[in-house]
């Protein structure tokens, strides 16, 4: 049975790229009926805090990335904490330091710095051969100094399922740390330990844990434990092609949740994030994912981040979900930002929401979008006169709007529409629409003056309109 697996460490929010190697260790476990692991990497106790895990967590839920076993749910291979997983690595550290294969090293800060600044001088690699390598104590219960490994040197090579045959030389990595004590592992022996127990077979992940990967088979060869298939997919990049930062419009994955964006819009943005299906389209929803997904699929090169891309995604998203769905969300936001006059006129809310439905890229615009609907913004009178008329018949056009609007009983959209067509077969298009839209909308581009019309109600219209009146008598 396939086994992927997420392995973030607790200390910062969950961002895109850990997002993007989780959806695509989703995507091939579930495309081979395997099984998605969740791991917590927590062994910086220092820098780890519950609330990053908690956001993890949550994180992976909205996007509906549903983890098979993990530290919430147990699993048959718990516990999954490294923080809990303590004795497990001890053990195995304790293995090596038997055999001879990784040994205490007792130099110090000031050694190690002085060593390292004699090799950048000298131009040859920063890399610590320690002369400790034999004489290790037994007695393993004493207070040593970090642990290194014992490096054989040699050509370390592993076919990787995206980049195909790579190789390193073993002894430029020198004798790395594998634990600062019995106690204490770090990465790259806890992920070795972690990944055999819980027997993962596909290790997919970011292009930055390459370097790791040959410590990582080396610490395998010397317990003899199998190694698993690797793969390393490509970072995502700014557009300017630098690393995505905040700058290049990257947050937390729970602050485009904020922002209004769906979360099945967010997986489809991602998964386009280096990987394309076999036929040339873009929207992709997660069945389709799932039976599509393949690692050969998946490029060599950096994946360009691109905002514009989200916000197309999203808004086709957004036309698709049903009418309750579409109002649940609009309302967090109007709810939040109009708390007082939500309460007294929700159906007004609602009718304006359902104003902006195809121009929304995100609920968090639709506060915005409907804020002349709610408050007329202030505007020039000059902005009343369409190029090509003058102030004395925009002047007439509106008191010929607001005496057509004080006899009608009851607006719809097509009463309004129809009101306003008569008049602009006969003064132009222009010189009535103009005016209209600006006197009930306060902007130049707004959605058309029958449908902000049949929102605002007669009353209302006509205040708009008295007052635009007025603006011209000034």
């Amino acid at each position: 049975m396939i086994r992927t697996r997420i392995a973030p460490s607790p200390t910062g929010y969950l961002h895109l790229g850990t997002a993007r190697t989780a959806l695509f260790n989703y995507l091939w476990a579930k495309k081979n009926q395997g099984k998605f692991i969740l791991r917590i990497e927590d062994t910086d106790q220092q820098r780890s805090k519950k609330e990053f895990e908690e956001d993890i967590l949550l994180s992976l839920k909205w996007l509906g990335l549903n983890w098979d076993e993990g530290p919430d749910i147990g699993g048959e291979f718990a516990p999954y904490r490294q923080s809990e997983r303590t004795n497990i690595y001890r053990q195995y550290l304790e293995q090596l330091l038997r055999e001879g294969k990784a040994f205490f090293c007792y130099h110090t800060k000031e050694e190690l710095a002085q060593e390292r600044e004699k090799q950048k001088l000298a131009n040859r690699p920063q890399i610590h051969i320690c002369s400790h390598k034999n004489d290790s104590p037994k007695n393993f219960g004493e207070k040593q100094g970090v642990i290194r490994f014992n490096n054989p040197g040699g050509t370390i090579e592993f076919n990787d399922l995206i980049r195909g045959k790579v190789r390193f030389d073993a002894s430029l990595l020198g004798d790395f740390v594998l634990a600062k004590s019995l106690d204490s592992p770090l990465y790259n022996f806890s992920v070795v330990i972690d990944d055999w127990s819980m027997k993962i077979n596909y290790v997919i992940r970011g292009e930055d844990h390459l370097s790791n990967t040959p410590k990582q088979i080396l610490v395998q060869q010397a317990l003899n434990i199998p190694q698993p298939n690797y793969a390393h997919i490509p970072l995502i990049l700014g557009p300017d092609k630098s690393k995505l930062s905040k700058r290049h419009g990257a947050m937390p994955v729970l602050e485009y949740r904020q922002m209004g964006y769906l979360p099945q819009a967010v997986i489809n943005f991602l998964v386009l994030l280096g990987w394309h299906p076999q036929e040339e389209k873009e929207v992709l929803e997660m069945a389709d994912l799932i039976q599509e997904f393949s690692l050969e699929k998946i490029q060599k090169s950096g994946a360009i981040f691109n905002l514009e891309k989200l916000d197309y995604l999203n808004h086709y998203y957004i036309q698709k979900l049903p009418v309750d769905e579409y109002w649940q969300h609009c309302q967090l936001y109007l709810k939040d930002v109009y708390p007082a006059k939500f309460n007294q006129n929700e159906d007004f809310f609602k009718k304006a929401s359902f104003l902006f439905r195809e121009r929304l890229k995100k609920f968090s615009e639709i506060s915005g979008l409907i804020s002349f609907l709610v408050e007329l913004p202030d505007y020039q009178a000059e902005d009343l006169i369409w190029k090509k008329s003058s102030v004395g018949e925009t002047k007439k056009i509106l008191l010929l709007v607001i005496d057509k609007l004080e006899n009608q009983n009851i607006l719809t959209s097509e009463t309004v529409k129809s009101e306003l067509k008569n008049l602009a077969d006969q003064f132009g298009i222009g010189n009535v629409f103009w005016p209209i839209r600006v006197a009930l909308s306060g902007q130049k581009s707004s959605p058309p003056p029958e449908e902000i019309a049949i929102i605002l109600g007669k009353e209302e219209c006509l205040n708009r309109l008295k007052w635009a009146q007025k603006k011209l008598e000034i």
